[in-house]
């Protein structure tokens, strides 16, 4: 395994671990951390349910978090890591801020943003574009969210 790829999935068991807390929390499970020059300066997970707020996506939140560390609502440099493919609303909010590089684990074939539905990010007409890295740690994150969904449903198998 390369230098590169043992470094996304440290920062992606960051995001996962910040996902679990949202889902002990009965959020939908799914975390994100910004990461600049190796370091995380952002934080975030699902918390829409309990901030009664329907922006209150793992993305928007790190977003946010790592905005008000830097300060400045650019990123330039900074790369995300989610657990999930981000949606059409997170990916617009990435798009805006900066963010050079996106990496994901599970994709989602409901509202995936990154070509699971539409790619916001491989959109020509628009005047930004981050790098994208999908798959780090799938398994583990497409776990955690079915897991999550079949508890809600009162079933305890995890496939």
């Amino acid at each position: 395994m390369t230098e590169s790829a043992t470094m996304d999935e440290g920062f992606m068991a960051e995001a996962l671990r910040l996902a679990r807390e949202g889902g002990a929390l009965g959020e939908v499970p799914v975390g994100a951390v910004v990461v600049k020059d190796g370091e995380i300066i952002g934080r975030g997970f699902n918390a829409p349910i309990s901030r009664q707020d329907p922006t209150a996506h793992a993305e928007i939140i790190a977003l946010r978090d790592a905005a008000r560390n830097l300060g400045n609502y650019r990123l330039p440099g900074c790369e995300l890591y989610v657990t999930l493919e981000p949606c059409v609303m997170c990916a617009g909010a990435i798009i805006h801020a900066r963010i050079a590089r996106v990496v994901f684990g599970a994709r989602d074939p409901k509202t995936g943003a990154s070509g699971s539905v539409v790619n916001l990010f491989g959109e020509s007409r628009l005047n930004f574009h981050a790098t994208v890295q999908d798959g780090v740690l799938a398994q583990e994150c497409g776990a955690l969210l079915t897991g999550f969904f079949a508890a809600k449903r009162g079933r305890t198998e995890t496939a």
